[in-house]
């Protein structure tokens, strides 16, 4: 087996800073005050902020050791399903931190932000070329906030048209915030199965489908990792009876440069910046989720509306049917610098040549691993493949126990127990940043702990047995969490 990046290696102990704390420390040697004690004894109000005193030497170090805790895409593999967390090249964080894009502010005015504007609006053309749309906004703040965004533009079609429908058709392989985007719009989720294939058959959604009916949402590559290969019949079929299809696109890195959304049945999509087209994905940090529509739906565009006069950018609100505003000022304005880098930097063909090593990276996981573990949908995937734990049933091991063992390995485990639609899911997506020789361990990886599975599995019950802190009662802490600090 090729060696593994894991090892038990020096692991810190590390207390919080309070703990730390001792008095009369500090980290930094302040210059003379020149205003008089008295003065702001005056202005002070009850007992000093409980801060910790601490030497620079401590500081250093608690944050040091703290990071060793952490796992990164800097750090190693990061094969979670449905979530694309690649690495991202380092020049996109270069471009958001220049002075004149992170120190800008949302209150200049359109005249002293012609830099931003001019950015912003080459962004929303090079994402209508990408997805074939015609118009796009850029203020959703995150994948959810663009498919509440997508569905409020849906809502307002059908006010405008005088008659409101009650239903939207969400099939079981989608993302798992589509629902709740619909409940919030008014509109009540009608699941609907899946195929044997792991895609939506035209026949079920005709099944379905009538005059109130608002539409569909569809996740395109589906969360199975496949693509739904009926969404233009789909597509009339709901259109027929005057609805609209919904696209999510958060997994738009499968088919960048290869299909266009907005040409084959899609009338409202959302795409992921922070997962797509370069941002640190997850941590907590900001987002970004374009909402791109046809041109039915562009009147209902979230204000403002950023144009182009001659030379000129500019924003402009007067649009009568418009949703309103839907993020202070105009969204995650570094996550656009980030994204337009990527795009300029990689070009069509690279942006292309992503799409298709997404995909050969995924099949090569599948296709190497379908006999060590179960495969429910033996077909090409997309950028993600679905496995189960079905194989280890026998001796008691779930995906759960898999999944916690591969962290003694190196590696960051994959989503589990989602979609729903497999029971015991582990899902993969090894992304097209991935190298052969990175993505070979983690296949190594799994199979050995397979074999663990059959020689010892009251071990692998036990893991992770490497890490800093062992397996935790996870029971406890949803019910009992500490929160100290």
């Amino acid at each position: 087996m090729i060696q593994q990046p894991g090892t038990s290696g020096l692991i810190f102990n590390e207390p919080l800073l309070w703990d730390k704390s001792r008095n009369g420390r500090c980290a930094i040697s302040l210059p003379k005050s020149d205003v008089e004690r008295d003065l702001l004894d005056e202005n002070l109000t009850g007992d000093s902020p409980d801060l910790p005193q601490l030497s620079e030497l401590d500081v250093v170090r608690h944050y040091t050791r703290l990071s060793q805790w952490n796992f990164g895409v800097d750090s190693g593999m990061y094969p979670l399903g449905s979530c694309t967390m690649k690495y991202n090249p380092k020049t996109n964080e270069v471009q958001a931190s220049r002075q004149g894009f992170a120190s800008a502010h949302p209150l200049s005015g359109d005249e002293f932000s012609q830099g931003a504007l001019k950015l912003m609006y080459n962004l929303e053309q090079s994402l209508c070329q990408i997805t074939g749309f015609p118009a796009v906004t850029l203020q959703p703040a995150a994948g959810a906030h663009g498919e509440l965004t997508g569905m409020l533009i849906i809502h307002a079609y059908f006010a405008k048209k005088g008659k409101q429908r009650s239903k939207i058709i969400i099939p079981d392989t989608a993302h798992g915030t589509n629902p709740a985007s619909a409940a919030l719009c008014g509109y009540i989720p009608v699941n609907v199965k899946s195929g044997p294939m792991g895609i939506l058959e035209p026949e079920t959604i005709a099944a379905i489908m009538d005059e109130d009916t608002a539409g569909i949402m569809i996740t395109n590559p589906n969360t199975l990792g496949l693509f739904e290969a009926n969404i233009k019949k789909i597509a009339e079929i709901v259109h027929s009876k005057g609805g609209l299809v919904y696209g999510d696109g958060a997994n738009m890195n499968a088919i960048m440069g290869i299909v266009k959304p907005g040409e084959i049945g899609v009338d409202v999509l959302h795409l992921n910046l922070h997962k797509t087209f370069s941002t640190p994905h997850g941590g907590g940090g900001p987002g970004s989720g374009p909402v791109a529509v046809n041109k039915v739906l562009e009147p209902f565009l979230p204000i403002p509306r950023i144009v182009k006069e001659l030379d000129t950018y500019k924003f402009i609100t007067d649009c009568p049917d418009t949703i309103g505003k839907i993020h202070t000022f105009y969204g995650h304005f570094g996550i656009m610098v980030r994204a337009y880098a990527y795009i300029l930097s990689m070009g069509a063909k690279g942006l292309t040549d992503a799409s298709k090593l997404a995909v050969l990276n995924a099949n090569y996981i599948k296709e190497s691993l379908k006999g060590t573990l179960n495969l429910p949908y033996d077909r090409p995937c997309m950028h993600e493949c679905v496995f189960n734990d079905e194989f280890q049933a026998k001796n008691h091991i779930t995906t759960v126990d898999m999944a916690k063992r591969l962290l003694d390995y190196g590696f960051h485990p994959p989503t589990i127990y989602f979609p729903l639609v497999v029971h015991g899911a582990f899902m993969v997506e090894p992304t097209e940043t991935e190298s052969k020789e990175d993505i070979d361990q983690f296949i190594d990886a799994v199979k050995a702990i397979a074999g663990e599975a059959e020689e010892d599995p009251e071990k692998l019950k036990k893991a992770p047995l490497l890490t800093k802190v062992t397996r935790l009662d996870e029971v406890a802490a949803a019910r009992k969490p500490c929160l100290r600090g």
